[in-house]
This record gives structure tokens, sequence and C-alpha cells, in this order.
């Protein structure tokens, strides 16, 4: 037996003065009113409620213990409503995890707005690298991947896009602007080292012709395993990398970085948030992840409409 449902019938007979009255009010039978104060009755062992045929009233027992379930049922109605407000009111502490090339270039320019918008908020965020991240003990966590990830989690897509060639405008005034793949076997290129990856080899796709690909061989000047240090070289002149648009949005806003060999692409990538589960999700999750959407997509529709070099 529902021991919160007895008390709760146990206090409305008490208030309302009777079996039918408070029935009425709960919206149940007589019936199951009167079975459920006895219930209540015979569970505590004592006769908590006096019945004539003419009214009802709290024996000793009844008065005492009406006093301790007004207290307990006004305590899980707080205890409710404290819990319902963090599903429903846009305030409290947002956790967030993300690998550091996303907590640099997403996360960090969306803090200040974003708190702008939702000054209740409080936003932790967790840098990790880790392979496996503890996406249970986070509210939101970042990850970008490539068409083949089928990861068991619930994660939502932000946005898909393309990995695009780019470099500094000093670095092309130096070193000339390639035109054709093949081009970039007489450039300074920085490539990101990944385990199933042959080295040396940058795999291109046209997605205008059919999304054919080209693999060019290149002699890099730089390999590193982090795509944030490509990028840092790659803004002060080092060379030519491959960079998720969503990386080098802004900086192609900015005139720091220009985009070359378009159309070609060195892959798709898809931005997911992920999280611990769609039930009961909080109003400052939510709205974190349509500001993530929404501030994703105009930043990279503006890079877009920067035109790459010929």
């Amino acid at each position: 037996m529902d021991r919160l449902l007895t008390m709760r019938v146990f206090q409305a007979v008490a208030d309302e003065g009777g079996f039918a009255a408070a029935a009425r009010t709960l919206d149940l039978s007589p019936a199951a009113v009167t079975r459920l104060v006895a219930d209540l009755e015979e569970h505590i062992g004592t006769r908590l409620l006096q019945r004539t045929t003419r009214k009802v009233s709290l024996t000793e027992a009844g008065e005492a213990y009406l006093l301790r379930v007004r207290s307990i049922l006004a305590d899980v109605d707080e205890a409710f409503a404290a819990a319902q407000a963090h599903t429903s009111d846009i305030a409290g502490v947002l956790r967030l995890l993300a690998p550091p090339a996303l907590a640099v270039h997403i996360l960090a320019p969306l803090v200040a707005e974003f708190r702008r918008l939702h000054p209740r908020v409080v936003l932790d965020i967790h840098v990790d690298s880790a392979v496996e991240p503890a996406i249970g003990d986070y509210d939101v966590t970042l990850l970008g991947a490539d068409e083949r990830y089928n990861a068991n989690v619930i994660a939502r897509p932000i946005v898909s896009l393309d990995g695009i060639l780019c470099a500094s405008p000093e670095y092309l005034r130096a070193h000339g602007i390639p035109k054709v793949p093949d081009d970039l076997a007489r450039h300074q290129c920085l490539l990101r080292r990944f385990a199933d990856a042959r080295p040396r080899l940058l795999r291109l796709t046209d997605p205008t012709d059919a999304a054919r690909t080209v693999d060019v061989a290149v002699q890099p000047v730089c390999v590193a395993n982090h795509i944030d240090t490509l990028l840092r070289a790659t803004l002060d002149g080092a060379g030519i990398s491959a960079q998720p648009l969503d990386l080098a949005a802004p900086h192609l806003r900015d005139g720091r970085l220009v985009r070359v060999l378009a159309p070609w692409t060195t892959g798709r990538y898809t931005l997911y948030a992920a999280f611990p589960s769609r039930k009961f999700m909080p109003a400052r999750t939510r709205a974190f992840l349509d500001f993530l959407g929404r501030s994703t997509r105009w930043s990279i529709e503006e890079a877009l409409q920067v035109p790459p070099v010929a």
C-alpha cells in the first residue's frame, strides 16, 4: 500500500469532516477512501478516527498522528516543488564536459552571451581528452566525430560540417596559393596524426564532383595528434592544415585564416551533444542545447560567406 496516499486520504477525511467529502476532494470513491483509512489504521495498529452515523472525529491518537502527517506531507510537497523547479526554471549549475579543442573554440566563446541571456545559470566546464568520456557524470558532453561514429549514447547532433584546408594570409603571401591538390606536395603541410591513417597522405574530397576523392602525398613539416596545436601553428603562419569548419569559422570571419583549394574538403564531421537521459531534462540544459545549436550554425554560416582564395 502507498503510505503517502493513505496519509493524504487520512488528512483529507480529517479536514473535510467525513469520508464522502474527502472522496469528492480527492476524486476517489467513498469505498476507496474508507478502505485506505482502514488499511492505514491496521498498519499503525490503532484507531485514528471515531466513526458515528452523523460525523467522523479524531481519536487522541488520530490528533497526534495528524500533526505529524501534515508536517511530512508538507515536506514531501516542498521537495517535489524544489525538484520540479530544477526542471522548469532556467537556473542552477550546468555541468559541461568537452575535449580541449571544443572547450576552447566552441564552449568558451559562448560563455559571455549565454550568461547574459541566463544570468542565474553557472557553467561548470570540465576539459578532458578521454577516449571514453564519463557522459553520465555531466549534463552535456560535447563530442566531435566523423561519419563512422556510432557510439551507444544518447546524443543530439548539433551541426554537421566539413573539414577544410586553410592557411594564414602571411603564409600564402610568402609561399603562394595552391591551385590544385597536387600543389600541396610543394607546400609546408601540418598534419594530424591518426592511429588508423597512413602518414604523409592527405585524402581530399570534391563534393561538387560526385564526391570524387584523391590522395595527395605530402612532406609534412609538423605532425601532431592535437588539433588545437595545429590550429595555433596555422594561425602563426607555419603552413597549411586541415581544420574542422566549426573550429576555423571565427578565424575565417576575422581574416586570420583563409580557406584554400575550395571546394575540396578533408572529411565530414558532426558535433554532438551527449547527455545521460532525455527524461526530466532541466530547463537550463534545454536552453543551453538550443543556444549551442543556434550559435554554432550562425558561426559556420558566417564563415561560409567569406570567399576562399582563388
